[in-house]
């Protein structure tokens, strides 16, 4: 049976249901397929389920924290993973769904399950169907990396999606990536009171942030009992199912750990080898990612590629904005472009570390007249009273224009107060319209005018 739409959205992840609805209120008639569950990585097993599962460590850390804050505790914190699997569960099917109703109630948009397969630049395969139309929008998403490690097939092991099955707590976890993926984990399930060991090959942590926010994340981690062997080359597995060993060449700590679970944290891939996409002729890179222009176009006429998949951002907020990207391109003649994105992200450990722009490395090698503006939070209110004084400040700014180049906060509500200068560096203002500002007292975001009046050469 033969359907024709006049556009065909592949993937119901972050940008995919809010262009079919756009689409759809322009009068086209518009078909998602989705291969398996609607809203993506972020509803399913990213953002919204982990954070949901790093706010109950969260809660287990402050409670063993208690008497700190003159709260006398009856009994010590124990965790019940169950729960927190149950919870999770819940607050993530509850997006899911909330995604499929807006989706099956969008007008002149058709919901369609299974797994699509082009045929043509203007046909997909779906079943026993051929799905013809004008345009196409890829939007499949990414899934988790499995590098060819030496004993990888011969031994059970987790991924970021596997890791939200898990309704027992784990005795030794064995963490192999300190990126964001693996070091999330890593303090969450430190939190809720497993052995925790980290393996990273480079030889620090994070290593594309600045040498001192990687040491200060070290910091943290090490404070909390969390083993991180760095330097760790030529990584293989051995062992069985409760009883799995890392063993890296020229590191004999890390050979001695046996772990009960292993978490491969080694990096993302793009969903697009299965998708049939040289029968279309869509050009990709070495890596699998859709190669695109500056508004998600691929190379083939009325096809363009959002999301994770086109690899020009690995986030949810990057994903939207590519829908905002590709909406404004199909029904504005719009100009918006994938060049005027601020790179803007956080890992969210607690505290977590906030950033935008460039690193102060990243400056440096530009060529530029830097200044660096530092204040730790041990100087912020809000900080000391919360008993949280972790971190700090960093905003890198070009003394020539006054510009704002980057920062970095590491420190508790970072994530939040970070935006004064990334809303700054969007409006092209200069700095000073931040460190003459009046911010409210007792924030975290009183101290970026503090911290911008404390600029120095570098």
């Amino acid at each position: 049976m033969n359907q024709r739409f006049d556009a065909v959205v592949i993937g119901a992840g972050q940008a995919g249901p809010p262009l079919a609805e756009r689409l759809g209120k322009a009068g086209k008639r518009v078909a998602v397929i989705e291969r398996k569950l609607v809203g993506g990585t972020c509803v399913n097993t990213g953002c919204i389920p982990t954070k949901a599962m790093v706010a109950s460590a969260y809660v287990a850390h402050m409670a063993r924290r208690a008497h700190e804050y003159g709260v006398r505790q009856t009994q010590d914190a124990q965790v019940d993973m169950q729960r927190v699997w149950e919870r999770t569960q819940a607050i993530s099917g509850a997006a899911r769904n909330g995604v499929d109703h807006w989706l099956r109630n969008m007008p002149n948009v058709t919901l369609l399950e299974g797994h699509a397969r082009f045929e043509s630049p203007t046909s997909v395969r779906l079943g026993d169907s051929l799905i013809e139309a004008e345009s196409f929008f890829i939007n499949v998403g990414g899934r988790a990396s499995v590098p060819e490690f030496p004993g990888i097939h011969a031994v059970p092991f987790l991924t970021n999606t596997s890791m939200m099955q898990l309704r027992e707590l784990p005795e030794h976890l064995m963490i192999i990536g300190g990126s964001y993926i693996g070091l999330e984990f890593g303090q969450m399930f430190r939190r809720f009171g497993s052995r925790v060991t980290i393996v990273e090959r480079s030889p620090r942590l994070l290593p594309h942030e600045d040498e001192d926010v990687s040491m200060a994340v070290m910091a943290l981690l090490q404070s909390e009992d969390i083993t991180v062997h760095l330097g760790a080359e030529c990584i293989a597995l051995e062992g069985e199912a409760g009883a799995v060993r890392v063993k890296a060449q020229g590191n004999t700590v890390c050979e001695k750990a046996l772990g009960t679970h292993v978490l491969m944290a080694v990096g993302r891939q793009p969903n697009t080898d299965d998708l049939g996409l040289d029968k279309a002729g869509i050009a990709v890179d070495a890596r699998g990612y859709i190669t695109v222009d500056e508004h998600c176009r691929s190379n083939v006429p009325g096809i363009w590629a959002m999301g994770d998949c086109n690899g020009k951002g690995a986030f949810t907020h990057t994903s939207y904005n590519d829908f905002e990207i590709v909406a404004a391109d199909v029904l504005e003649q719009g100009q918006r472009r994938l060049s005027d994105r601020i790179l803007a992200y956080s890992l969210f450990t607690d505290p977590p570390l906030a950033r935008i722009g460039m690193t102060e490395q990243e400056a440096r090698q530009s060529g530029r007249e830097v200044q660096v503006g530092v204040r730790p939070m041990s100087r912020v209110g809000r900080a000391i009273e919360r008993g949280e004084t972790t971190g700090f400040m960093k905003v890198i700014v070009d003394g020539a224009t006054q510009a704002l180049l980057g920062a970095a906060i590491f420190g508790v509500n970072g994530d939040e107060a970070i935006h004064c200068l990334l809303d700054t560096m969007y409006a092209k203002a200069p700095y000073t319209a931040v460190s003459q500002a009046v911010h409210i007292h007792p924030t975290v975001a009183e101290l970026l005018p503090t911290t911008l009046q404390s600029l120095r050469a570098v």
